[in-house]
């Protein structure tokens, strides 16, 4: 019987090693390479066209979500399991939509990871189990903002908007403070405000909000 063929991305050493030594650990698993950022992980499929790919989200040069959409342009059978300290239903339903086949939290056990990819390898999706409760808490959140869109539109000061222009323009508090003459501290302020006002939680959250209501525009 042929082995699984496996690839792990992360751009922390020890977690590297750390889940190749529990893959390992599988007679049936064998780690063919291994990538420590996105760009390295796309070559390295395309060269090795392993069975599945264990992918960080936040690496340099290219993220673990666009590595996944470069790798199954080519690759589409390839399956690609997120790997991420993010709790975040956002960076979930982004790897998802990329065409990732699960997502696990790098503290996951070794039977999570033995399960993760016999599921995947079986056609199916696989989450960590705190992964699939933030996945249904935040489809009820979703299903309350709908429910409650005929809502008046939530109040934004001027100086609210400038700060969510720059943030889209992917600006740091620094720099924000620095156009805007104000100190860091109070960037930090106005940006949880804002996070707070507008019921987000994530950058990524927040941007589709602005962009939905007319705050920015991504032209």
């Amino acid at each position: 019987m042929e082995k699984i063929r496996i690839i792990i991305a992360d751009d922390h050493e020890l977690i590297l090693k750390g889940i190749s030594v529990i893959l390992r650990s599988y007679p049936d698993f064998e780690i063919v390479g291994e990538a420590t950022n996105g760009k390295e992980v796309v070559a390295l499929t395309l060269q090795l066209t392993p069975d599945i790919v264990f992918m960080d989200i936040s690496m340099p040069d290219l993220s673990g979500i666009e590595a996944c959409r470069q790798i199954l342009r080519h690759y589409p059978d390839t399956r690609i399991i997120a790997l991420s300290q993010h709790e975040d239903g956002e960076y979930v339903y982004q790897m998802l939509k990329a065409g990732g086949s699960g997502y696990m939290l790098k503290d996951s056990s070794k039977e999570e990871f033995g399960n993760a990819i016999q599921s995947v390898l079986a056609g199916e999706k696989y989450f960590s189990a705190k992964i699939s409760e933030i996945m249904i808490t935040d489809l009820m959140h979703r299903k309350e903002q709908e429910n409650s869109s005929d809502l008046p539109p939530v109040h934004i000061t001027r100086r609210e908007k400038e700060i969510i222009e720059m943030i889209a323009d992917d600006l740091s508090n620094q720099a924000i403070g620095e156009k805007l003459h104000i100190s860091q501290r109070t960037v930090e302020t106005h940006r949880r405000n804002i996070m707070q006002k507008l019921n987000v939680k994530s950058v990524v959250a927040l941007l589709k909000y602005a962009v939905k209501h007319n705050l920015i525009s991504l032209e």
